[in-house]
Parts: C-alpha cells; structure tokens; sequence
C-alpha cells in the first residue's frame, strides 16, 4: 500500500478520514470552495500536522525526514509567489532531484518553455509560472524513487494546448506507476480522467469510488447545492447546472 490513512483530521478544517491509496493511481479530489482540500492535500504532503494515522510507504509519514521525503513525494501548492529574479533554468534545477538534463529539457519542451530559461521568475506571465511549476515538480518525481505527486488546482492559468499536454504527462506517469492526487473544480475533466474520485464538503468525504460512481448529478447537487444533470452529446458524457 502506498498510502494508507485512518482518522485523519484537522480542527475545523477537515473531519475524521480514512482512505487507502495503492501504487499507481489518479485521484481527484473534489468539492466547493472551503470543503477541504488544500489541507487534506497539505496533511498527505506531511506539511499540515493533523490527528489520526498517516503511513506513507509502511512508515508513519512523520518519521520521513524532510529530504528522504522529497525524494518520494512532490507537492504543488495552489499559490506561491515567484521567488525573486532568479532565471527560470536555475530555479528547475533546483528540483532535479536524480533527474537528467534531457528529462529536463523534455518536460520545458513539452510545456512550451524551452525559450523562457533565461528568463527570470518575475518576467512570467500567471499562465507561464504555473508550468513553471508544474515542470518543477514533474522533474522532482522523475526518478526511481519518486511515487507520489500531491497537486493542487493544477490546471489554473493553462490554456486547453497546455491542459492537453498536461493530461498526456500525467497519464503516462501513472501508466508507469507514479500515483497522482489533484484537486479541481471543472467536474467534465474529472468525469473523462479521473480513475477516482473523492468527494468533500464541509471538510467531511461525502464519498469515494469511480468517477462514474462518483459523479452522479444527484450526489453533486446535494454537495454543490445547485442542480446536475448529465447529458450525452455525440457520444460524450457531459455533466452541467441549470435552474
């Protein structure tokens, strides 16, 4: 088991949960505004001290010093401010952790960075620190020993070129075993990538399985508190509001 948490809880944040989380799988987490998911996110990450068990890889997560851990783990934050004038090549080297020049120079290639290397952090547009970003974390788990990526709203700021290009990364990641937990709001993204789903409100789990199982306008208007329906178009399932 990769993760296995029991009881998990942050005081007037997130309510008593447990799950299993095995080797590689794609996660969303799910849920309005204030439901919970940053500090669920940051308690896994082992950054949000919270009650109950957390054992990542067999031992208790607050055992893993924090270099062992970052070797294992990768999180995204949902904010973070640009640090400094510091050029973007010299702030993605800083997370090779194991990882090669070529893996590096791919993942900028992939996300169309390869011309902004020299270019310093806070000469980014917002969409262009997200892949910064997101290429950081991707290099940090680009070795034997990465197995967990903990993202949070990774898709904010990327156009659909870039929500493409991150939808082929990261399927296959988990293809070869890396198990990713992200957070959201567009609920059709979930709905067509997400192998699971976990459900929040109020800091509470509503519920857990399939996106299929998961993702089923009565379960969603009693959490969003507006009315779902799911419609087919050409042959695509298409979840959507209406009054």
């Amino acid at each position: 088991m990769l993760l296995h948490c029991e009881g998990v809880a942050v005081a007037q944040r997130l309510s008593s949960f447990s799950v299993q989380v095995r080797k590689g799988q794609l996660i969303h987490l799910l849920g309005p505004n204030g439901a919970g998911k940053s500090s669920l996110l940051a308690c896994l990450a082992g950054l949000l001290p919270a009650s109950g068990k957390i054992e990542f890889l067999g031992q208790p997560l607050n055992r893993w010093s924090g270099y062992a851990l970052a070797r294992h783990r990768a999180w995204l934050t949902q904010q973070q401010i640009p640090s400094g004038t510091m050029p973007v090549w010299h702030y993605l080297q800083m997370h090779q952790i194991g990882a090669d020049d070529r893996t590096l120079m791919a993942l900028c290639e992939s996300f169309q960075l390869d011309n902004k290397l020299t270019r310093s952090l806070d000469k980014l547009s917002g969409g262009e620190w997200q892949r910064v970003r997101l290429v950081a974390v991707f290099c940090q788990m680009a070795q034997p020993q990465g197995q967990l990526l903990l993202l949070d709203e990774p898709l904010t700021g990327l156009d659909l070129a870039q929500q493409a290009a991150f939808d082929r990364y990261i399927n296959a990641q988990v293809n070869a075993g890396l198990t990713v937990i992200m957070s959201g709001h567009d609920l059709n993204h979930s709905l067509h990538h997400a192998q699971r789903v976990w459900l929040l409100k109020n800091g509470a789990l509503v519920q857990q399985g399939s996106a299929g199982e998961v993702l089923q306008p009565a379960t969603l208007s009693a959490v969003y508190e507006v009315p779902f329906k799911r419609l087919c178009i050409e042959g695509q399932q298409i979840l959507t509001t209406f009054l």
